[in-house]
């Protein structure tokens, strides 16, 4: 089987509902007041939650793809645990083949990069090889019409900065995913690849350290441009290609000053150059570059060249050439059934700037609270999570063989025709919903109070109760149509539940 080009398929992108302007921080200190907002995670969420968002977008258009993904890479310098992946929860989350490697790529802005080299490299190889890793006698007639070792590479950050320091009001929340592979479903085909590993302390948080800390201006301005320059001109060198001849240029920077320079040193024009995102979302760590490569692919037309750089102890370049495929693929992602797909324009106007600084501060932590009047919460049973991986975690539930009933949770009777174990699995994910009926608990020990529960009906059958987050209770009406999202449920022990939600269809 010949070599079939190699590069990206899909792509998503997830910006938190929440947003807190600058100026809301400024006068917090009464300091002067700087332009823009940034993104804030909800209590609720963290770089697990953002990473699902951001992939089950980029898998909305991509549907023929879920059942190659052969790997998943999830790079955040912000995981949940020190000492478990997160990409298996993710992996969970979306409700894959458990037949499928995984990775966390962490440690470095530039983690984003290095999964996606990573994915690149294991695409190529499966493509040059024309067979599945997991199947070594080669594919069979079904599989040459799917993409061979499709990775699925998601990055997503929540990180923090000092109260009142210089990075408070720049970092934000975010995260973007892509599916890797080959095939003649490429939206993107990679061309080539150059890196830089430069040893450099501008920006850091050890191990100990709570939030991230950043030298002079001046001093990671010169890093920065050392490390970009050297990547670029090896890129030119090595792939032909001259700057000149590059239509769209990801350029990250810790901020829109440092980006414009450094451009100017490069010679690329205002045309050439993606916006950045900083003001309106802020830096979102390794999550950045990804988000605006997303960004890029939103517009970008066939026949144009991308190059993708990602900075953090040297950098990343690398060179996609947009295809054909690329106005089919945004069609399908446009007229979906489900409209869940946005594109990071829609996601900057769906939003609420009205976050209160204090509320930012309890979500983060960063304000101690009152305990409730009411026990701890103990730490979760892990039998019991492992018992119930697939209901949590990818949220199926059951179907009765025969009259049709679904339920949830999990059930061995039927609620209608009292049938005993003759029950089918049943994903409610995806399924149209509604508030059915709901409360408001004013009295909930929260730190994002009130908490709202709600009845949820299921257009195609089915009920559950579920909480009710990125709202406010005056929103809340019966028939409301809604979206389920993945959050984190507690933290008790040491142990990160996770479980659905639901949010107003937006």
């Amino acid at each position: 089987m010949p070599n079939q080009p190699c590069g990206i398929l899909g792509f998503g992108a997830y910006i938190p509902y929440h947003r807190l302007t600058r100026r809301t921080i400024a006068q917090a200190y009464g300091d002067r007041a700087q332009a823009g907002e940034k993104a804030v995670a909800h209590y609720d969420e963290d770089s697990v939650t953002l990473a699902v968002e951001a992939s089950l977008d980029s898998l909305l258009s991509c549907k023929d793809s879920v059942s190659s993904i052969k790997s998943v890479y999830l790079a955040t310098t912000t995981p949940s645990y020190a000492e478990k992946q997160a990409s298996v929860t993710l992996a969970a989350a979306l409700d894959l083949n458990t037949a499928v490697r995984t990775a966390d790529v962490s440690h470095s802005l530039r983690a984003s990069s290095q999964a996606m080299l990573a994915a690149l490299d294991f695409a190529a190889v499966t493509a040059g090889l024309g067979q599945n890793t997991a199947n070594p006698e080669g594919p069979s007639e079904a599989q040459h019409q799917e993409p061979n070792g499709v990775v699925l590479v998601a990055a997503a950050d929540t990180r923090l900065a000092g109260a009142q320091g210089a990075l408070e009001a720049v970092l934000g929340d975010g995260a973007a995913a892509f599916l890797i592979g080959s095939g003649e479903q490429v939206i993107a085909r990679f061309v080539s690849a150059y890196s830089i590993a430069a040893e450099q302390t501008g920006q850091w948080r050890s191990a100990s350290d709570e939030f991230v800390q950043m030298w002079e201006d001046r001093f990671v301005a010169r890093m920065y441009g050392t490390a970009l320059r050297a990547a670029v001109h090896g890129l030119v060198e090595t792939s032909g290609v001259m700057l000149s001849e590059i239509h769209r240029v990801v350029l990250p920077a810790p901020h829109a000053r440092m980006q414009q320079e450094a451009a100017r040193a490069l010679g690329l024009t205002e045309e050439q150059l993606v916006p950045g995102l900083e003001q309106h979302i802020g830096h979102t760590g390794t999550a950045y570059a990804p988000m605006m490569l997303a960004s890029a692919l939103e517009q970008a037309q066939p026949g144009e060249r991308i190059l993708f750089l990602s900075f953090g102890e040297g950098c990343d370049a690398l060179l996609f050439e947009v295809t054909e495929q690329i106005l089919t693929y945004r069609e399908t992602r446009e007229n979906s059934d489900n409209r869940k797909s946005r594109s990071i324009q829609g996601y900057l106007k769906q939003a609420d700037n009205t976050l209160a600084y204090t509320s930012y501060l309890k979500w983060k932590g960063l304000l101690p609270l009152e305990p409730g009047r009411r026990p701890d919460p103990d730490r979760p049973s892990v039998p019991a999570m492992q018992r119930n991986l697939r209901q949590n975690l990818a949220l199926y539930g059951t179907v009765c063989t025969q009259c049709g009933t679904k339920q949830y949770p999990k059930q061995r009777v039927c609620i209608s025709c009292q049938a005993k174990d003759e029950m089918q699995e049943y994903r409610f994910y995806g399924r149209p919903a509604r508030i059915s009926t709901y409360t408001v608990d004013y009295l909930a020990a929260s730190a994002s109070s009130p908490v709202m529960i709600a009845v949820v009906d299921f257009d195609e059958g089915g009920r559950m109760m579920l909480e009710v987050t990125d709202c406010k209770p005056e929103e809340l009406r019966i028939g409301l149509e809604l979206d389920l999202t993945f959050r984190k449920l507690s933290v008790a022990g040491g142990l990160h539940t996770y479980a659905w939600k639901a949010r107003p269809k937006r």
